[in-house]
This record gives structure tokens, sequence and C-alpha cells, in this order.
């Protein structure tokens, strides 16, 4: 292990015992803008007191005086629930190796809170979830599903090969004994195997999260209890003429989809979808434009690219980019870019239609998705898209909390709340590129200055690049 990661890995350790030493006692914030997100008002100068891991009160300033623990001066500053990435893999094939000096300890840096891992190594997520329940390991509280069920010839090593039924149903019987807290389909599980998956599923008490498969129609996966969909998969291909065929097998293409698309055929899937208010979309539309645009993006001049692994630099996104070039953008890139933009409508269309949605990065899986970072570049994807800064900012503070049904933990700044909390120095709900001015975060009643923020950043710079 490189000096940098072992030292990185001590100074986790440290911030740990440090911050805990506050979390035992009382922590009080004083004279902050209380962000609601519920209602999109600002209740100015409140006092927020911590006790132990739950927000305790929640009052003006002038009536409180604190007499104990320790009290931060958040004069100016605006506090929001802790952000959640919904859409994660920590540990997933050539990145697995940084989620617990890299990725995780990255997340929290930059605000977040929660994570719902969607396929990952299945050993190694459980103890981290174990861990940073346990403070043991600096990082976000984890909702995981563990590896993903696919199809049997699947691409990823932090999946399962899914071929019958028979497999799908042993395949969720065997997460659910091992304590995973959903399950997650991908693309290529067979038609009669996703529908046993989803009645297994079902029969254990376990939801049902992921793509669509390709041999899945959108309203069959309605029918089938599936809680969220990614990517806006089934969408696409509900819009357009060609459902028939795509469910058949006959490949799509962002140019093939546009070609077939059918506007009352989009309307119809429109309304089905909102007249299933439980299930939820994660469109991961920063990536999604990733994706599409591969070809177009010069990932070397992000600014954030210090906090990516150097084999992700080096080797692995010039490879990704390489291939998915190759693979999935044949078609010019007008047309791409054209698809882009008509996904931003469509997202637009379902907001319209009041259709709920979550904030998801697919970090670190594709090409320049930096943890944490991509989380607020998804956020101003929403904004893109015509939704304002508080319904942005709704998919990852109040959304996850209503999707998991905890509002009761967490999504708000309420008593009774678990102290997941983001103080900003500026506020999100004028400019949501504001929810990257981060002055200090509480994650399980632990806090964090910026100072901590920020040696904890500096060292993680050092464990990206290896040294």
């Amino acid at each position: 292990m490189p000096a940098a990661i072992r030292f990185a890995k001590r100074l986790c350790i440290a911030l740990l015992f440090a911050s805990g030493a506050a979390r035992a006692q009382q922590l009080t914030l004083v004279h902050a803008n209380v962000v609601d997100v519920a209602t999109g008002t600002i209740r100015p100068d409140m006092t927020v007191v911590i006790t132990g891991k739950r927000i305790a009160r929640v009052s003006p300033s002038a009536r409180v005086n604190p007499q104990v623990g320790k009290v931060v001066d958040a004069t100016g500053q605006y506090l929001i629930p802790g952000l959640w990435d919904m859409h994660t893999h920590i540990y997933f094939d050539g990145t697995a190796a940084a989620g617990t000096n890299l990725i995780l300890p990255l997340l929290l840096a930059n605000g977040i809170t929660g994570i719902r891992d969607m396929g990952s190594e299945l050993d190694s997520i459980l103890k981290a979830r174990a861990d940073v329940a346990a403070h043991r390991l600096l990082g976000p509280r984890l909702v995981v599903s563990g590896p993903m069920l696919d199809g049997p010839k699947s691409p990823y090593k932090a999946s399962i090969a899914i071929a019958t039924p028979e497999d799908g149903r042993q395949a969720v019987d065997r997460l659910k004994a091992r304590g995973v807290d959903f399950i997650k389909v991908q693309s290529l599980v067979p038609r009669e195997a996703y529908f046993a998956i989803a009645a297994e599923a079902r029969k254990v008490g376990l939801a049902l999260d992921g793509h669509v498969p390709d041999a899945v129609r959108a309203t069959e996966a309605l029918t089938a209890g599936q809680r969220s969909f990614e990517h806006l998969i089934g969408i696409f291909e509900a819009s357009s003429t060609a459902e028939d065929a795509y469910v058949a097998g006959q490949e799509k293409s962002p140019g093939r989809l546009l070609a077939t698309y059918d506007a009352p055929r989009e309307a119809a899937i429109i309304r089905q979808l909102a007249a299933h208010p439980q299930v939820w979309q994660c469109p991961t539309l920063f990536w999604e434009r990733g994706q599409w645009l591969v070809d177009s993006i010069d990932w070397r001049k992000d600014p954030d690219l210090a906090y990516a692994g150097h084999s992700w630099v080096a080797q692995r996104w010039p490879k990704a980019q390489t291939n998915i070039a190759r693979t999935l953008d044949t078609e010019p890139l007008p047309v791409r870019a054209r698809f882009v933009t008509h996904e931003l409508d469509l997202v637009r269309k379902l907001q319209a239609a009041h259709v709920g949605f979550l904030a998801g990065t697919d970090t670190p899986a594709g090409v320049d998705l930096i943890p944490g970072a991509s989380l607020h570049l998804e956020l101003q994807r929403f904004v893109a898209a015509g939704f304002t800064p508080l319904e942005a900012l709704q998919t990852a503070t109040l959304n996850p909390a209503k999707f998991f049904k905890q509002e009761a933990d967490f999504g708000t700044v309420q008593a009774g709340r678990l102290a997941d909390l983001v103080l900003l120095s500026a506020n999100p709900l004028a400019d949501i590129t504001n929810t990257q001015r981060i002055v200090g975060v509480l994650a399980d009643g632990q806090y964090f200055s910026r100072q901590a923020l920020d040696k904890l950043q500096n060292h993680l710079k050092q464990v990206a690049a290896g040294k």
C-alpha cells in the first residue's frame, strides 16, 4: 500500500475520533439560515442543537444561549439537509480498489451524507455499510443492493449472471440472506427471469430498482412493482413506434429512438408513470450527456481531476472513451447532441406531470464521474432541464427520504431528524451551484469543519495520485 494511502487512512481514522468527541457531546450551530427544502422558505438566524446523532432543537437564535458542547457560528451561512447520491457503484470492477480509501471519504467531503449503491462487490459493500455505521470508516450512510442481476453474458464483474427464472429466484434469496437492502436489475436480464426476480423480491420483502431490461416494456415494469427506473430506460422505448421491435431484441440507438419518436406514445407513458407515484426516475443526466457525447468530452480539463484515481486517468477513462465511441456513439455527434436535448425535454415533461425524481450520478463507473463533485453537476443538469433550484435540491434531499419512506429520519432540517447536514456559504435556492460552496458537513452527528475537510481533501489528492 503506497505511503499516501496509508497516511490518508490514518487521517480518516483521526478525523473520526476527533469529530466523535463533538458528537458525543452537544453540538450547536448558531445564527444559521435554515433552508426548508419542503417549502422553499428560509428561516433566518436559527440555532440548531444536535445531541448525539439527531437534531434536538431548531429555534430562533435569540431564544438559545448554548452552555455546553461545541458551538459553531454559522452567521451568514445556509444550512441544508445532507445530500444523497442515489446511483453509485463504490466497489465496481476496475474502480473497486479505490472504494474505501478514496471514493467514500471523497463523497463525504463533498457534502454527500447518504448513497444508494446500485452495484458493487458484495462482501466489500456490506463491510463498508457496517463500518460507516459504526464510525470505523469515513463515508456516507449506505443503502446497498450488492451485485447487480444481469443477463447470462453480463460484461460486469459486480453482477450475478441470470439465465433462467430459477437463477433469478435463487439470486434474490441469496442476497436477501446476506442482508442487502434492495435488488438491482440490469439491462440484459431475460424476460421471464425478470418477472421471477420481481415476484421473488416482493415475496421476501425487497424492493426492485434498476434498469428496465431490454426485453421488458416500461408498462410491464410498472405492473411488476419496480420502484425506480434508471437512466430513463424504458421510457424512450415506450415513446417509440418501434417499441415491440426493441423488446424483441432489435438494436437501439439515439438516432433510431429519435427517428421513431411518437409524441402521443410519450404522452401515454408519462400519464402511466404519473399514475404510479411510488415509482421514481433517476435519470443520471450528467452521465447521460457524458456517455452520448463522450468523444467531445475534454475531461483532462476537469477542475476536480486531481481527485480522480491515477489508474482512471491513465488507463480506464481513455480506454472507456475509445470503447464507448466505437460501440455506442457511432452516429454523428449532432444526432447524439439532439438526443441529449431530447432527454432534458422528456425530464421537463415528466416533472410537469409530477413524476418523482432522484439525483444520481453512476459514479465512478463512467468517464469523468468524480465522486462527490458529479452530484453537484447532476443538480445543475436538473436546472438545465427546467427545474427550479429548489426542485433540483429536493432530488438529493427530500425526495430520497420520501423514496425510502424515511422522512422521519432525514431529508429536512427538523428536530428528531438524523444530524446529516451541510453548511453552505451562499444560498442554493438563488443559484444551484452554491451547493458546492461547502463550509461544514455533519454526518451522523459528526461535524467536519472547512479546515478538517481541506485537510482530508488534500490527502485524498495524494491517494488519487497513488503517491
